[in-house]
């Protein structure tokens, strides 16, 4: 299951007009890149649940089968939550092992090990959990378990000295049917806050597994241009869209350049038009985008159909429906 149904608030003002799982990436949407990875490790029977303009995201996926998978969708008129949604749709997962994995997740991890880790366990539910670093732990809810692996306590974003760990929960999960036991119906419920502190309570045995790879929560606007640069780099293992054209240079379909600088790396979306005289560096362009002949950009993001006017910018996100000009 993908938890698309979040309202994305930390990603305001992106998510004002957008559902937080069409934040693109590369010029893909960040759930475009769950299902592909879903899909390289075998797993194609997928549902999400959805709220936040919904629509747009069940109009973009419908059924699945353009990205190889089944995908069906739960609708929910008012928030469950994260587990609540999960149990929402018990009906789905059949009694078998199945991942529940947030719509703003980006990660290379190897699901086919995780499986293999939770099964030698005998887990009920398992974390992918990986290493930050020490200045970073208070940005994420950390994991406390023994040398097997079995979890021991939670801290919710504890201040660097306190820190019992580094060891970050990534909301990637592994659950057998049973832990649906432990979430009540038609109510608001939510992993971190009160199914996990329940298992450890309960003596279930819940596992953590330490991931190795890439892996962003792209939830706030800083850490989604980010991975946006990060995967531009070649650093998230996710697809590199389009033609090569010159080294580190990609575009995707007829794009317009009209005497522009380019420096790679950089992805140019299908339609795009880069007047001459601008120039753009280490920057993905959206489809659609107009770039004038004076604009300078330099590790930012443009969305498709964005106009920029002729300004200077580097490190910026140019959102849906924007229009810069001076």
């Amino acid at each position: 299951m993908i938890l698309a149904a979040g309202g994305g608030t930390r990603l305001h003002p992106l998510t004002f007009a957008a559902a937080k799982p069409m934040a693109p990436v590369l010029n893909r949407p960040v759930m475009e890149h769950i299902l592909a990875r879903l899909r390289r490790h075998g797993v194609t029977d997928v549902i999400a649940n959805l709220h936040h303009y919904g629509e747009q995201v069940a109009s973009y996926f419908g059924d699945g089968e353009r990205f190889g998978v089944s995908l069906r969708y739960s609708r929910e008129q008012e928030l469950l939550g994260t587990a609540g949604g999960v149990k929402h749709v018990a009906g789905f997962f059949r009694g078998e092992t199945f991942f529940v994995i947030g719509g703003d997740d980006l990660a290379d991890f190897d699901l086919g090990a995780m499986l293999a880790f939770h099964r030698r366990r005998g887990a009920l539910a398992t974390i992918a959990v990986v290493e930050v670093a020490p200045a970073a732990v208070s940005h994420y809810g950390i994991v406390v378990a023994g040398s097997r692996g079995r979890i021991r306590s939670f801290q919710e974003k504890p201040p660097p000295r306190e820190a019992q760990s580094r060891m970050a929960n990534t909301g990637v999960y592994l659950f057998e049917r049973e832990v649906l036991d432990h979430i009540p119906p038609r109510e608001f419920f939510d992993f971190g806050r009160q199914v996990f502190p329940l298992l450890l309570q309960r003596g279930a045995p819940f596992y953590a597994w330490q991931a190795d790879g890439y892996w962003k929560d792209v939830g706030s606007p800083r850490e989604y241009l980010e991975a946006n640069l990060e995967a531009l780099a070649g650093k998230a293992g996710l697809h590199l869209p389009g033609a090569e054209v010159s080294p580190g240079i990609r575009c995707e379909g007829k794009v317009r350049v009209e005497g522009a600088a380019i420096a790679a790396p950089a992805v140019l979306g299908s339609g795009c038009r880069l007047a001459a005289g601008c120039a753009v560096r280490g920057s993905v362009i959206g489809p659609r985008a107009r770039i004038p002949a004076g604009a300078r950009l330099e590790r930012c993001v443009v969305w498709g159909g964005v106009e920029v006017g002729d300004i200077e910018a580097r490190d910026a996100v140019f959102g849906p429906g924007c229009v810069v000009w001076v």
